[in-house]
Parts: structure tokens; sequence; C-alpha cells
């Protein structure tokens, strides 16, 4: 069996790349790092990549040590991955997404459909029956977006080390419930992007937040923040604010009006 390596080389635009098995990556600098694009570039020699062959987003690192890393990951991940009995099969059905065009069979029961827009796993009864109960879907469908993780949890042997991080990271954020369920414990703020914002919600439930913004025409140097109260959205009031350009971030969850600093813009 051919041993699956990562080959490192630079683009012609000076960029470090790297090509595992049919996964092509180039690091990009941004302001605080590099963009991991996955590149289209796969049948040329990687001195003949560039910039515009990145098409994807793979992550970010910090430096060419985070990128040799992540590569490294990437690579255990293919060779995990081709040593699962994962295998394209005819099956063709309809799912909640629209009707399937390819279908990858995980194991008995577990199959992992694509559409034309979106996809996601199906697990028969049997499968879905055996699943923890704080990660079951009654319907046995598991869309790709977040639901996957679910079905990733349940039967962590059938996925790859990198696809199980994921899969834990992606419960943490936006399935608490089922994570704490499943591992009989509760999550801190700091461990989880759903808990954080609930605690932020609480925190601020009385104070203006930015729903939306753009750049004073009449005040340069500022935003305008259209906010409301406690950030709701909808048929509710709004206020507009002046803030500094230098300050505004949107930040994690949405950017506190302080009544005292930021005057009305009206």
């Amino acid at each position: 069996m051919t041993v699956i390596v990562a080959e490192y080389g630079t683009t012609a635009d000076g960029l470090w790349a790297a090509r595992i098995d049919d996964l092509a990556l180039i690091a990009i600098p941004i302001r605080d790092g590099y963009r991991l694009a996955t590149a289209s570039a796969r049948s040329k020699p990687i001195s003949e990549w560039s910039a515009a062959d990145g098409f994807g987003f793979d992550g970010q690192v910090a430096d060419e040590a985070g990128f040799r890393a992540h590569v490294e990951d990437c690579a255990l991940h293919v060779r995990q991955r081709a040593l699962l009995a994962r295998g394209r099969v005819g099956i063709a059905r309809d799912t909640p997404w629209g009707p399937s065009q390819t279908a990858t069979r995980y194991a008995e029961g577990i199959i992992c459909f694509d559409t034309a827009s979106h996809g996601g796993f199906f697990l028969d009864e049997e499968r879905n029956a055996a699943m923890h109960p704080a990660l079951r879907l009654p319907d046995g469908w598991y869309e790709e977006d977040c639901d996957w993780a679910l079905a990733a949890t349940g039967y962590p042997d059938l996925f790859t080390d990198r696809e199980r991080r994921s899969a834990d990271r992606t419960l943490r954020d936006w399935h608490p419930g089922a994570w704490e369920g499943f591992h009989g414990r509760l999550l801190g703020r700091c461990e989880s992007f759903a808990r954080d914002r609930e605690g932020f919600e609480r925190d601020h439930a009385a104070d203006w937040i930015v729903i939306s913004a753009t750049r004073s025409p009449d005040h340069p140097g500022y935003i305008v923040g259209i906010a409301s109260l406690g950030g709701h959205r909808g048929a509710v009031a709004t206020g507009r604010f002046l803030i500094p350009q230098s300050e505004y971030e949107s930040g994690r969850h949405g950017f506190v009006i302080d009544p005292a600093r930021h005057l009305p813009a009206d």
C-alpha cells in the first residue's frame, strides 16, 4: 500500500505550500498570520502553483511551524481515512435537502448523502436506536453543518482523529445540551460559543447592542451603530449611536454601547 506523506514546496509567488494525496494547501499571508487555502492545482508541480489557485479555506496558522504542524495533521487524517471502510455506493434517494447525487457508506446502516445544495448522514432504524439518547435525532437524518457531529460522536470508530476533534468542537459550540448530556457535565462559558452567547445575553439584556453599522456620512472617523436592547432583532425599538471608528469592532457576540461615551446619532 502506498504510504501517504506530505510533499512540501514553495509556490511561484513565494508562498509555503504542501500536497497530501488529493489535498493541496497554500499559506496565504493575512494581517495576523496565514490563511490556509485549499488549492486547485494538484496536477501541477508545487513550484507552478500561486495564490490564485487557492479557493477553499482550511483554517489559519501563525507561522511556518504552525503550517507544517497543520499539514502533518492533515496527512495523518488522510492516512487514517484510507484505512476506514468508506466507499461510494449506488444509492439514490430523497433526502431532507433534495434528491441525492452521491452516497458514501461509512458502515452498514450509516450513509452520507450529498445533494446539489447540502447533505448529511442517514442512520437506519437500528443504527439510530443505538445512538446515545442525548445525541439521537428522531428521524435519523443528521445534516452536514452541525448535526453530523452527533453521528460522529455516537460512532467515533468510523471517523479520523481530526474529524473527532472537529465533532467535539462542533457539539460544544452548537449542540451544547447534547454534549453535556453525553459527557454528564455542564460546559463553562469559555468552553462553548453557545454557552458564552447565552451568558453575554444575560449580562447585557438591558444594554444597547449594535445589530448593524455603517460609516457616518456627517461625522468623519465615526461609525453609526444601529442598536437594540439586548441585541434583539425584528419588530423592536432601535437607537442610532456614534462610535469612533478606531474602537468599533463587532466582537464575538456584539458591540455594547456605552451611553456615557457613544452619543445618539440623531
